[in-house]
């Protein structure tokens, strides 16, 4: 299966971990461009954590078409995980850009799998509405 991993560059780390035990389980498995570029040492997460801070991440998303060039990985894809671990003091946590990726795999009729359960966040009754399969951080329940 083609699992397209979706989550907050901040967690890239935890990206690279769950994509590698899923390779394990033979899926195939994408993940962001900057999260790519984190791992092959080509930018640091300090770098883009600044960026981020610093109000100018967009420019990085622009220059790579980051949301159009993602957005098509999940229309190739056959499902997308949502690697939703806690964040900015929210449990479980999904941020604007992830929540866009669920609702254009809504959208496809892909399978939207969560590391773990919904939040509780200002869009929790429209993640509800989706009806998401929460693993709770059991790789095997993607089938």
């Amino acid at each position: 299966m083609k699992i397209v991993i979706c989550a907050s560059l901040d967690l890239t780390p935890a990206i690279k971990e769950v994509a590698e035990d899923l390779i394990k389980q033979d899926h195939e498995v994408v993940i962001p461009r900057t999260s790519q570029m984190i791992i092959a040492g080509e930018v640091s997460l300090e770098q883009i954590m600044q960026e981020k801070k610093s109000g100018q991440i967009h420019k990085r998303a622009i220059k790579q078409d980051a949301i159009m060039t993602y957005f098509k990985e999940i229309e190739q894809a056959d499902a997308i995980l949502v690697l939703n671990l806690d964040k900015k003091g929210v449990q479980n946590y999904i941020g604007g850009n992830t929540f866009l990726e669920i609702g254009l795999a809504h959208y496809l009729g892909k399978p939207i799998f969560l590391y773990n359960p919904i939040p509780e966040m200002p869009y929790t009754d429209e993640l509800k509405a989706i009806q998401p399969t929460v693993i709770e951080g059991d790789l095997s329940k993607i089938k």
